[in-house]
């Protein structure tokens, strides 16, 4: 298996996911926005977990547990964006776990904070 083609692979869609995501976010498309932007931070960390274990990524879509597997040292701010992200990748999945669509602020925030940590991503590969 070429790791390398691995890592790549899950970088290269990690920044496409957050492109729909910022589309998704402006339009309005909250709750589809922020699931995509589970979905780039979950890729990220992806390539980290492949980098690191020089195997294939495990199949969970937990952010902080995926953090822990790729060995990184994030910053208490980092652990609470992918803490803080966590729910909508079950949202985006299950319909009926449903909570009430974050203010505006909040989404910015988000966007923002997962924006940051998505690039930090990138420059510790």
């Amino acid at each position: 298996m070429d790791i390398n083609r691995q890592v790549e692979f899950w970088m290269q869609s990690s920044q496409e996911d957050l492109e729909v995501a910022e589309q998704l976010l402006h339009s309005g498309k909250i709750r589809h926005g922020l699931f995509f932007l589970h979905l780039a931070l979950e890729k990220a960390l992806k390539a980290h977990v492949c980098n690191k274990t020089m195997d294939i990524a495990p199949r969970t879509h937990n952010l902080v547990r995926l953090a822990e597997l790729a060995d990184l040292k994030l910053a208490q701010q980092q652990r609470w964006v992918l803490a803080d992200m966590n729910p909508y990748n079950l949202e985006g999945r299950y319909p009926h776990i449903l909570s009430p669509i974050p203010d505006k602020q909040e989404v910015l925030r988000l966007l923002c904070k997962s924006k940051e940590t998505i690039q930090w991503l990138k420059r510790k590969l």
